[in-house]
């Protein structure tokens, strides 16, 4: 996998964004993979198509690509997006597409990681404010993509520090992540809601740990009376999926 961008292409552009874009997104089609499949390459969408920028034609899986210039592994708070409405239509659909996050520097990817469809719901956009009055395009509502809004787990490396995975390895990894995929929307949230709360805790945690968020939950869904049955649901959940071992007596352990 070559790692450079194809300067030639920036040619009779002046602005940085639409150098990023240009570079960035060629990058992604000559190089890149599906990690789904194993498909060797993956297309461009049509032009303008909504929520998705480029489609696999073995296993038509879609995905989305956000590019930032820096040489952190870690994605600033937020990533800008467009169109709230469209976003927020797409992935209560459960239609919406894969995410590749891709940090580069000196016209080189540094880091790359793909997130998995499933783990993308309403908590994880966030509505920019409306472009005023004074702006051409007046009214406008953009969204921002909330990185922490989305569990460790969920955030699978392609690249790191300059160095590509094993084909193999990620492919492996996307299938057993991906399989957290649920059939509502609703129960998507609470798969987030509860990796979240089991990445905050050390690797092996209790039950009555689980419990102490008891009250956080109950912010979120506050229609909910049952929340301790809900979060021993989710753990079993997790355990049956291979992400949590349960070692008795209300002792979990993190496996991923």
């Amino acid at each position: 996998m070559n790692l450079k961008f194809d300067i030639s292409l920036a040619e009779g552009y002046k602005s940085g964004t639409q150098i990023s874009r240009v570079l960035t997104e060629d990058w992604l089609a000559r190089n890149m993979y599906c990690p789904i499949c194993g498909e060797t390459t993956i297309r461009r969408a049509e032009p303008n198509a909504p929520v998705k920028d480029y489609v696999c034609e073995r296993c038509s899986a879609q995905y989305e690509l956000k590019s930032q210039k820096r040489n952190s592994s870690s994605f600033q708070a937020t990533v800008p997006d467009g169109v709230y409405r469209t976003m927020i239509d797409r992935i209560t659909s459960l239609e919406n597409p894969n995410f590749f996050f891709l940090h580069y520097d000196r016209y080189e990817v540094n880091n790359l990681v793909i997130v998995p469809r499933c783990f993308f719901t309403p908590e994880v956009i966030e509505k920019r404010e409306p472009l005023p009055e004074t702006n051409r395009r007046a009214g406008w509502e953009g969204c921002k993509i909330i990185m922490r809004n989305i569990p460790s787990t969920a955030k699978i490396p392609v690249i790191v520090d300059g160095v590509a995975r094993p084909v193999i390895d990620v492919v492996e990894q996307y299938k057993k992540v991906s399989n957290l995929q649920t059939k509502t929307l609703e129960s998507r949230g609470w798969l987030l809601n509860t990796l979240h709360l089991v990445e905050r805790l050390d690797t092996v945690f209790t039950l009555d740990q689980m419990y102490t968020f008891v009250d956080e939950l109950k912010l979120k869904y506050p229609q909910n009376n049952h929340i301790q049955d809900k979060i021993r649901q989710q753990l079993q959940f997790l355990r049956d999926k291979g992400f949590i071992e349960f070692q008795g007596r209300g002792v979990y352990r993190r496996i991923l």
